[in-house]
């Protein structure tokens, strides 16, 4: 708020005041009063006038300065009408009332979605489950009746049950810290766990596994890291290089504080400048996308 805008709302005010000084200065033309008087009334009036606007300017520009300030310092910006001070005069009241009925109206539609996005999750949730009982019969006939037909059915059903668990997995993203369960485990189980979900692909694609270095204990939720690695491991088949065979080396290094798992392939890599970006949903890359 400046004071030529502030100026600028008051024109009518002033126009009206300035009006009624020349009135009352016409009215006071037929009667002989000292010539004192009819200057000290206009004057008296345009500077009480004066001070009554700069308490005003002063007043809200503390309060619009402060609330600006206050609104640019706060990272979650909803929370502005808990935090900014009662305001001293009945615009400032009333802004903050507004403030406070827009704040109250946007949570309760936060909450809104918020119920039907955990609804439709718990949902996704019981489809999943429900719908791994007919791929776990179709894998137990697929098992007691092996041929070559069969063969290509079951690895079908792997990819099927693969992206049931991503969808799974992405459903319970947003509230993984109660899906979380911490524990110590050995890498080496972790790793042998996710290869032996890839065993089928890894095997039809003849693909060489080198797992060396991984007699180590570490502290993570062990269904979260493998389905990690699961992608992780997916993505090398997935962007393997037609004329060579696929190389994927798992080893980890004990550090001063950490643990550090290192997978390498010998695929189609991935440009230098999109590193940071591999792991955005749904993004593919330059090499990704020319190879598919």
């Amino acid at each position: 708020m400046n004071f030529k805008s502030f100026i600028k709302d008051k024109i009518l005010l002033t126009v009206l005041l300035l009006f009624g000084i020349a009135t009352i200065e016409i009215f006071l033309i037929p009667y002989p009063f000292v010539n004192f008087i009819k200057i000290y009334i206009p004057v008296t009036i345009i500077f009480l006038y004066i001070i009554g606007l700069s308490i005003e300017y002063f007043m809200k520009q503390r309060f619009y300065k402060d609330l600006e300030d206050t609104l640019n310092n706060l990272d979650d910006k909803y929370l502005i009408s808990e935090i900014i001070k009662e305001p001293s005069f009945t615009e400032g009241k009333i802004l903050k009332d507004l403030l406070k009925q827009i704040n109250k109206s946007m949570v309760e539609n936060v909450n809104l979605y918020k119920y039907k996005q955990e609804d439709y999750k718990d949902y996704i949730e019981l489809w999943i489950h429900e719908i791994k009982i007919p791929i776990a019969a179709s894998k137990m006939i697929v098992e007691n009746n092996k041929n070559e037909v069969t063969k290509s059915i079951d690895e079908e059903l792997d990819k099927v049950e693969n992206y049931i668990e991503q969808a799974l997995y992405y459903a319970r993203s947003n509230t993984v810290e109660k899906d979380y369960y911490v524990k110590k485990v050995n890498l080496k189980d972790i790793v042998n766990e996710s290869i032996k979900k890839n065993k089928n692909v890894l095997i039809h694609e003849r693909i060489a596994v080198n797992v060396h270095d991984l007699e180590l204990e570490v502290n993570t939720d062990n269904k979260w890291i493998v389905f990690i690695l699961n992608q992780i491991i997916q993505n090398s088949i997935k962007y393997k290089k037609q004329d060579n065979n696929l190389e994927i080396e798992i080893y980890a290094k004990q550090g001063k504080e950490n643990v550090i798992l290192y997978i390498k392939d010998n695929g189609i890599g991935i440009k230098k400048g999109e590193i940071t970006r591999v792991f955005e949903k749904g993004f593919t890359g330059t090499n990704g996308r020319s190879h598919r």
